[in-house]
């Protein structure tokens, strides 16, 4: 039997064992990013928040779009929009196309916080790489590919955990 970090006997190979390791997987790599960016002035940062700035994209999106993308109501994406436009991290413009309609753009804070995210990811991959080797960390990253729905990347991940 296996051991969890605190000591209890995990019996290898049980079924609730794979998603539980991916997920803890997912989380260690995810906490340890939103500590960095703590670190680089983006404490208040989370991933449901890096989520919605992914949802904006880099040419701006209106509040019903960025719902969509993130599979919540226009009223629930406009309460995120206004949180990130307060902490700094989107602003709304006029959209050049309909000037009915306010665009979510990126804000120079917005955007650094996608950068540094992106940083981040590259090395605690390469931290991954370092611990694990590179071999294994490709080899399991190509079983994922072959494993995951090709939908599986979607920005509605938050609301897809809370049902």
């Amino acid at each position: 039997m296996a051991e969890r970090p605190d000591g209890a006997p995990v019996e290898v190979g049980v079924g609730f064992e794979l998603p539980v390791l991916l997920f803890g997987g997912f989380r260690s790599i995810i906490d340890a990013l939103h500590d960095e960016l703590a670190e680089h002035g983006h404490p208040d940062m989370s991933p449901a928040y890096g989520y919605a700035l992914q949802a904006v994209g880099r040419g701006g999106s209106t509040a019903s779009e960025i719902g969509r993308r993130l599979g919540v109501s226009k009223q629930a994406a406009g309460k995120t929009v206004e949180k990130l436009e307060g902490l700094g991290y989107v602003e709304r413009v006029d959209d050049p196309q309909d000037g009915r309609r306010k665009l979510v753009r990126l804000s120079p804070r917005g955007l650094d916080m996608l950068v540094r995210s992106a940083e981040g990811f590259d090395r605690l991959r390469a931290e991954w790489m370092r611990v694990l080797g590179a071999e294994r960390v490709r080899a399991m990253e190509a079983d994922l590919r072959t494993m995951a729905a090709s939908d599986a990347f979607r920005l509605d991940m938050a609301a897809w955990f809370n049902g």
